[in-house]
């Protein structure tokens, strides 16, 4: 991880613990943590502006918010009850699940996929089949490789005949210098890098090419916590899905709620990923925040004939709408 970040990370942490981790504080207001899936970033617009509408503390609740050192961290603190709250990949908390974790998601912040090959349009592919053969990168994580696998698979290739590597987090660097025909990375967020500093893009999203339709991102805790604290689970999720109908009806108020709060974020391409982020914020007929049965059946398969899961996660295990609006 980048040393700012580390460093944001450990004042945080070095915040959370002379607050306290739950309790009470002035006002009768409840502490609670909220760590981030990365450093806050365009994805995180609904949660800016429901600290800067006053909607957590309207609920009762002074959140902290802070960026994870991984995303191992995100699910560790949490499990461990050293952080309430935490985002994920919805694939990420199926895995806790299936492994006997505490993790339950409690509402979707997006409702697709963020994972996806991202090439350069230069590349000329008019379907992911035309990967066979060519030098794709992943992160490394065996999600991203599952991925691949699908949407190669999907097209009439074979996922064999890709040569994969492991380059990391540095797709979009090595995108750019020709080291590579294409990458796995998150297209709202590394393809509108790309784009914006001038590179077109062509992205096979994984629920287009084969792949579940499952929520990329999820809010999570805990069942003890649930158990123990309806409440503030309940005011920490409505609170959230208010700031996230904000960012629906009104981006430009969120986005400036986003960039005044994280200052060294670059306007033009915050602004450009929010852009990408709208359309699956939306839960299209149904309540914003909804955890999609269908969709959390549909991505424990894949994740079972993927072998990323020993046992199936049902959608009732893996989440739940009751704390919604």
């Amino acid at each position: 991880m980048h040393a700012l970040a580390i460093r944001i990370l450990a004042a945080a942490l070095a915040t959370l613990a002379l607050a306290g981790c739950g309790g009470a504080g002035a006002g009768g207001l409840a502490h609670a943590t909220l760590v981030l899936d990365f450093v806050p970033n365009a994805v995180h617009a609904g949660i800016y502006r429901a600290l800067a509408a006053g909607y957590y503390r309207q609920a009762g609740i002074d959140l902290t918010v802070i960026p994870p050192g991984s995303t191992s961290t995100t699910l560790e603190l949490v499990d461990a009850g050293k952080a309430q709250f935490g985002l994920a990949d919805a694939i990420d908390v199926a895995q806790q699940i299936a492994e006997g974790r505490d993790a339950k998601a409690i509402m979707a912040i997006v409702q697709r996929p963020l994972g996806a090959p991202i090439a350069l349009a230069s590349e000329h592919l008019r379907s992911a089949a035309q990967l066979v053969g060519k030098t794709v990168g992943t992160t490394g994580v065996p999600s991203d490789l599952a991925a691949l696998d699908t949407v190669v698979a999907h097209a009439g290739g074979n996922p064999a005949k890709v040569h994969v590597v492991t380059i990391g987090f540095d797709g979009v660097a090595y995108l750019e210098s020709g080291k590579i025909a294409a990458f796995t990375g998150y297209w709202p967020d590394d393809g509108v890098t790309l784009q914006v500093g001038g590179y077109p893009i062509t992205v096979f999203k994984l629920d287009h090419n084969g792949g579940p339709a499952y929520p990329g991102l999820v809010a999570f805790t805990t069942r003890s916590l649930i158990s123990k604290d309806r409440s503030l689970v309940r005011g920490f999720v409505r609170a959230t899905v208010h700031g996230y109908e904000d960012t629906l009806r009104d981006p430009r108020r969120s986005l400036a709620d986003l960039l005044t709060a994280n200052p060294s974020l670059e306007r033009k391409l915050t602004r450009a990923s929010l852009a990408a982020y709208l359309p699956i914020f939306d839960a299209g007929g149904v309540p914003d925040g909804t955890l999609v049965s269908a969709r959390i059946a549909a991505l424990s398969s894949w994740l079972l004939r993927n072998h990323l899961i020993a046992r199936p996660v049902s959608a009732a295990l893996f989440g739940t709408n009751a704390f919604l609006p």
